[in-house]
């Protein structure tokens, strides 16, 4: 409450005790502060524009854009710095406003480089559009964000160094309080150390379809903290990168070649001449089909099931992408189909025979 009424104080004494001149000067400077930064935003700003849309570049564009307004704040800043001086404050309250005004310069330029980084990820993001590879496009990402959160934590301390000179002893001061912290902070380090390790081993990059015990589908985005993956479902799962280092992870998009495996069960009644003219043409229909891999094509009459005689087909198609992958099956299913027809082959359906068997009872004679 002392505290309170000691600046109440000073500032009575700023009011009552600073001449007319000084208040309306100080008023005046803040008013053509206001004035210099609308100047500012409609005229040169526009002009800056028109001659930056005539480039080619779009670096000058973006540039402008990053800048304009921690610009505008700077000349409020510069307003105030004027009009704190033209006042002639008392030591207790310039200091105070002497902590304020730095606190807002520094934000201004840690304002500015966080702008500032999101200029150059997009020159770095278009420079990546024109290489095949997509670890840079990763790569981009996970240094843009991880840029940003050191210049938050660097003007945070800055900015708290105005008002805490010693600011590494307040820090070690902390105690139990900073074990704390620190103890908090252990997710956070090993998201860090995750989004490290997924960097270095490059399980994955961003498009690719990958499956883990915790979720299925198409990495969309690598963060700094987090790997978000869009399922089958369209939903985003957002799964935090030191869970997701440490999961076995399947990427189908480094396949090279996708599998299809089955049996063909036909019918008992399927004579053995029939058999093998069936495993021999369907062989035939996957070696010439274009787009079955010719390395690996497995066609055996494989066992006597016990309602059919079980055909292994096993083969691989040269795509990997779904769509493809789909119609290509869809395709041979219905080579298999006519095949059958022509064959005069019948698919068994499950089935039970059962067998009673009729016996004659005896009769016991009467006596």
């Amino acid at each position: 409450m002392d505290f309170l009424f000691d600046v109440q104080k000073q500032w009575e004494s700023i009011i009552y005790g600073a001449s007319l001149k000084r208040i309306g000067a100080a008023l005046l400077i803040l008013l053509l502060a206001l004035l210099l930064r609308k100047i500012f935003s409609k005229v040169i700003i526009v002009l800056l524009r028109k001659f930056t849309q005539k480039t080619k570049s779009t670096f000058d564009d973006s540039t402008v854009e990053a800048l304009e307004k921690p610009v505008q704040l700077a000349f409020i800043i510069i307003g105030l710095q004027i009009a704190s001086q033209v006042l002639l404050l008392p030591p207790e309250i310039g200091v105070f406003v002497h902590r304020v005004i730095r606190s807002l310069v520094l934000y201004t330029l840690f304002w500015s480089a966080y702008r500032a980084t999101d200029v150059f990820t997009a020159i770095f993001e278009k420079r990546a559009l024109l290489t095949n590879d997509k670890f840079d496009d990763m790569l981009i990402s996970f240094l843009s964000k991880g840029a940003k959160a050191v210049i938050i934590i660097l003007g945070a301390i800055t900015i708290a160094q105005v008002w805490f000179t010693e600011i590494a002893g307040v820090l070690t001061g902390l105690g139990l309080g900073g074990l704390a912290f620190a103890l908090a902070a252990q997710d956070t380090a090993k998201n860090l150390f995750g989004s490290v390790t997924i960097m270095l081993d490059r399980p994955f990059n961003i498009g690719d379809w990958v499956q883990t015990p915790s979720v299925e589908g198409t990495i969309e985005e690598i963060g700094f903290r987090s790997t978000k993956v869009r399922t089958s479902a369209q939903a985003v799962v957002t799964i935090p990168n030191s869970v997701m280092s440490n999961e076995a992870i399947t990427n189908w998009s480094k396949m090279g070649k996708r599998r299809i495996n089955f049996q063909l069960k036909v019918s008992y009644q399927t004579t053995a001449e029939q058999l093998q003219e069936c495993v021999k043409s369907l062989r035939t229909i996957l070696e010439e089909h274009p787009e079955v891999h010719p390395e690996t094509i497995l066609v055996n009459f494989e066992r006597f099931g016990d309602n059919s005689l079980d055909i292994l087909v096993y083969f691989f198609t040269n795509t990997t992408n779904w769509q493809k992958f789909l119609e290509v099956q869809e395709d041979v299913n219905f080579k298999i189909m006519a095949l059958l027809e022509e064959l005069g082959i019948f698919v068994a359906l499950p089935s039970r025979s059962v067998y009673i068997e009729n016996a004659k009872a005896e009769v016991p004679k009467e006596a």
